[in-house]
C-alpha cells in the first residue's frame, strides 16, 4: 500500500490549514502552519490564484489527507455516498467518520488518525467484544468500541486519553475513559465534523 513518507506538516502547509496530523504539536506554537503560513517549496511564498477546478481539487485532497485515504478508497466512498439518499457531500463525510480508525481517534484513544490506523491494524481494539483489525470497518449506532484488556497499559493510549480533552467529544459518541470504552449513539451529522471543509466542492470535482 502506498504511504506518504515526507513530513506531514508539509501537507498542512500545502492546504493552508491545520489538518491535525501531528497530535498535540498542532495545538502548540511549534505548529508549522502557524510558523510558516505558506505552501512548501521554493515557490511557496508566491501568491497563486486557483481556478475553479483547482479549488475543487485542493478541497478533495485536503479531506483525503485528513482521513489518510488513497484516491481509490476516497472515490469508493464518494460513489457509495452518491448512491445513498440525502445530500451526497454530507453522506461522504458521514461514511469516512464511521471508519473504525476515525472513531478510535475521535474517542481520544490515539493522538492522530494515522496512529489509530496503526493500532487498529495491530489488533488493540475490539468492537462489541470481538477483535477488529480492519481500519475501514464501518461502525454503526449501538456498537461498543473498547481497548482490549492486554493493551490498556500502552503508554500511547494512556497519554492520548489524558490529552483528549482539548479536542472535545462529538455528540454522536459516548466515552467511559475509566473502562477504556466508547460507543456510537447515533450516526454522525454534518455539524459533528468541526473542520473547515466545503464538501460541495468535492461533489463538483467528481461530477465533472
Amino acid at each position: 500500500m502506498a504511504r506518504y513518507r515526507d513530513s506531514v506538516c508539509r501537507l498542512c502547509r500545502r492546504e493552508g490549514t491545520k489538518l491535525f496530523l501531528k497530535g498535540d504539536r498542532c495545538f502548540t506554537d511549534k505548529c508549522a502552519v502557524d510558523r510558516r503560513a505558506y505552501a512548501p517549496g521554493q515557490h511557496g511564498q508566491r501568491r497563486s490564484k486557483f481556478s475553479e477546478y483547482g479549488q475543487q481539487l485542493r478541497e478533495k485532497q485536503k479531506v483525503r489527507r485528513i482521513y489518510g485515504l488513497l484516491e481509490k478508497q476516497f472515490r469508493h466512498y464518494f460513489d457509495k455516498a452518491d448512491r445513498m439518499k440525502g445530500v451526497t457531500g454530507e453522506n461522504l463525510l458521514m461514511l469516512v467518520e464511521q471508519r473504525l480508525d476515525s472513531i478510535v481517534y475521535r474517542l481520544g484513544f490515539t493522538a492522530t488518525r494515522t496512529e489509530a490506523r496503526h493500532l487498529v491494524r495491530h489488533g488493540h481494539f475490539a468492537v462489541n467484544g470481538v477483535k477488529v483489525n480492519i481500519p475501514s470497518y464501518r461502525v454503526m449506532p449501538g456498537d461498543v468500541i473498547e481497548v482490549r484488556e492486554k493493551s490498556r497499559k500502552l503508554v500511547r493510549i494512556v497519554e492520548a486519553l489524558e490529552a483528549a480533552g482539548r479536542r472535545g467529544l462529538p455528540a454522536f459518541l459516548e466515552l467511559d475513559p475509566q473502562q477504556f470504552r466508547g460507543s456510537m449513539k447515533m450516526l454522525p451529522k454534518r455539524e459533528d465534523v468541526a473542520l473547515e471543509i466545503n464538501e460541495q466542492l468535492i461533489v463538483e470535482f467528481y461530477s465533472r
